[in-house]
C-alpha cells in the first residue's frame, strides 16, 4: 500500500482535491494537509472537514541541539574576555577568574540552550520529521518544507485498503498539483508516492 503526497499553491485547489478524494471513497482519517499560515489553515480546515496535520515533535535532538547552540552562545561570550584579562598585564591576575567565567558559560548556555531546546521541540512544527515518518528521503522532505515556506499546501492521502493510490494521483494532478521537479528538482509526477 501506499501513501500519495502533493503540493498545491491555493487553498480552493486543496479543497477540490479533498472533496474529491473523499467522493472516490478515501475516510477523513486517512486525508490530512499542512501549511505554515494557520489562519488559513483554520478556514480550510472548516472547509473541508479534513484535520490539518501538525509536524513531527522535535525531540531530544532539538534539546541537544539547543544545548549544542547555547554551550558556543556561553564560550562566544566568554573566551574574548578571557584573552582580554591574558593580554592586558595588569589584568593578569584575574585570568584564573576568567576561566572559571568560562566554565560558568557553558554551563549556563547549556542549560539554558537545552530548555529551549526542549520548549522549542514541544511545538509539533518539525514537518521534515513528518514526511520523513512517511519515508520520503531527507533531500526530498527539505525540498517540500522548503516549498511550504514559500506559501504551498502539503496534501496527504494516507494509503487505504479498498482504494488505489492511482486514483489519489489522478486527482492530485486533474486538481492542480505542482510539479514537484520545479520546486524541489527531482521527480516527473505532480505527487509523490511513498510506500507505507
Amino acid at each position: 500500500m501506499e501513501s500519495v503526497v502533493a503540493l498545491f499553491r491555493e487553498p480552493a485547489q486543496v479543497k477540490l482535491a479533498l472533496d474529491a478524494l473523499l467522493d472516490h471513497g478515501y475516510a477523513r482519517d486517512n486525508l490530512g494537509f499542512t501549511m505554515l499560515d494557520v489562519v488559513a489553515e483554520a478556514e480550510l480546515a472548516s472547509d473541508t472537514g479534513v484535520s490539518p496535520e501538525e509536524g513531527a515533535p522535535g525531540g531530544s535532538s532539538s534539546v541537544l541541539r539547543g544545548m549544542g547552540l547555547g554551550t558556543l552562545g556561553g564560550l562566544a561570550l566568554t573566551v574574548p574576555i578571557w584573552v582580554i584579562l591574558l593580554i592586558i598585564p595588569t589584568t593578569r591576575v584575574f585570568a584564573d577568574g576568567g576561566l572559571l567565567g568560562m566554565l560558568f558559560g557553558v554551563l549556563g548556555g547549556a542549560g539554558m540552550g537545552g530548555l529551549f531546546g526542549a520548549l522549542a521541540g514541544t511545538d509539533g512544527g518539525d514537518y521534515v520529521k513528518l514526511m520523513r515518518q512517511f519515508g520520503m528521503p531527507a533531500r526530498v522532505a527539505e525540498g517540500y518544507y522548503q516549498s511550504m515556506k514559500d506559501g504551498n499546501i502539503l496534501v496527504f492521502a494516507r494509503a487505504q485498503q479498498d482504494v488505489l493510490a492511482d486514483e489519489a494521483v489522478k486527482i492530485f494532478k486533474k486538481s492542480g498539483a505542482v510539479d514537484m521537479d520545479a520546486i524541489i528538482g527531482s521527480g516527473q509526477l505532480n505527487s509523490q508516492r511513498v510506500a507505507s
